[in-house]
């Protein structure tokens, strides 16, 4: 579903965020061995129609043009609310970019089962107005989620909710996954 990017008067959106939130894992000992961690990463790829041109994520806070800006990784999903956030400056997209997708991988390798309390969301970057939300945790013997598109079109910046499970611990296994969402 397509949902063009426009506030209450109908004006089209300049920042929206992508944030991403999780619980720490509960320490236990289970024969002997700590519970691991969870590091779950927000990333935003950026296509010129069907060519990846620009990535964002943990160990690349920035795009080249510094239009999208990922503001710090979370290791362990501490405190409370959004614990990772990626801002996009939609004015500021170099003009070849077609298309930004959002997706959530588990960096530690835990299932979304095995993840309490995880959601991710697209948020109007001025009003603080939710544009949609995933509840992650608890579902899916999947890795990662491909949690929608932002895509330039005659009208403006729409947003098009996927919430499609992939395969991937870091973004650069999910981009052979990200194919079909291009069209």
């Amino acid at each position: 579903m397509f949902v063009t990017l426009r506030d209450e008067s109908g004006t089209g959106l300049d920042y929206v965020r992508m944030a991403l939130g999780w619980d720490p894992v509960h320490r236990r000992r289970w024969f002997g061995r700590r519970s691991k961690d969870i590091d779950l990463n927000a990333s935003a790829l950026l296509f010129a129609e069907d060519r990846l041109v620009d990535v964002v994520y943990h160990q690349q806070l920035n795009s080249t043009d510094g239009s999208v800006r990922h503001l710090g990784d979370s290791t362990t999903g501490e405190g409370k609310g959004d614990n990772e956030i990626i801002t996009v400056d939609l004015t500021r997209l170099a003009p070849q970019i077609t298309t930004v997708i959002f997706i959530v991988t588990c960096y530690t390798g835990q299932t979304f089962q095995q993840i309490d309390n995880a959601f991710c969301r697209v948020v109007d970057g001025m009003s603080g107005t939710e544009i949609t939300r995933y509840d992650l945790g608890g579902g899916g013997s999947h890795t990662g989620l491909v949690m929608g598109k932002l895509v330039h079109s005659s009208d403006g910046w729409q947003f098009d909710e996927i919430g499609a499970a992939i395969h991937a611990q870091h973004p650069v296994e999910a981009v052979s996954q990200l194919t079909a969402f291009l069209i």
